[in-house]
């Protein structure tokens, strides 16, 4: 499978943007979604644990912005943040992560409405994020969204995490759609570069990366929310 769409190479990462807002993306069949800061914050346990780890660990602590970036980049680039401690400060992460991971998150503006009209459309969408398997789905649960997805992908022992396209690849196998036919809506460049690998269409959110970033990680569009994203989304699929 290529890792770029055909005419990727021919136009260019700026000008194949430029070519997709003419012509918009056709036979959109499936939708991936981000979870953590596209479809809901929840920095707040995030930030906490991060950065009572690294203080408990003798290391600075980081803003709260920071902490999302290196949250977009991957896990790998979360782990390294911990330095020669990496397994034992990543091990205390999830512990005081776990303590509480339902306060302090709320649903992004334009979230509801959109996995709303993808269900009414009918349009299979699944999760893809780094986050823990059981996290991700309780969190779901939590905000009462879980039965407007078809299948969830989140981080388990054993299965590669994102900029790696193997969860979306996942993803589009557990929805029955190529990937071809996919967009992956993110706000990490690590969203960007998988769904670049995978061959779908990366989708990218300026919440903590800038369009450039995005761009450069391999997204085809960028938007600054997701009701931007839901008008254009809509335009899109009939």
């Amino acid at each position: 499978m290529n890792s770029e769409p055909r005419h990727a190479v021919a136009l260019g990462c700026r000008s194949f943007s430029e070519e997709i807002h003419k012509r918009g993306i056709h036979n959109i069949q499936g939708v991936l979604l981000d979870m953590d800061g596209t479809l809901v914050d929840a920095f707040t346990p995030i930030v906490r644990a991060m950065n009572q780890t690294l203080k408990e660990f003798g290391l600075k602590e980081l803003t709260a912005l920071d902490i999302r970036r290196h949250t977009g980049k991957g896990d790998c680039s979360m782990i390294a943040l911990f330095g020669q401690h990496k397994v034992d400060a990543s091990q205390r992460f999830i512990e005081i992560h776990d303590e509480d991971y339902f306060t302090g998150i709320f649903p992004l503006t334009g979230a509801a409405a959109l996995l709303n009209d993808l269900q009414k459309k009918n349009i299979p969408t699944a999760i893809v994020t780094s986050k823990g398997q059981e996290r991700a789905e309780a969190q779901l649960k939590h905000l009462g969204w879980f039965n407007k997805i078809h299948t969830i992908i989140g981080k388990l022992e054993g299965r590669a995490s994102k900029p790696d396209p193997e969860p979306l690849i996942l993803a589009c196998k557990d929805l029955g759609v190529e990937a071809e036919h996919c967009i992956m809506i993110g706000d990490g460049t690590a969203d960007m570069k998988a769904a670049k690998r995978a061959a779908s269409y990366g989708i990218g959110l300026t919440a903590s990366f800038s369009a450039h970033e995005l761009h450069e990680a391999g997204a085809i569009l960028t938007f600054p929310t997701l009701i931007e994203v839901h008008s254009w989304l809509r335009a899109q699929i009939r």
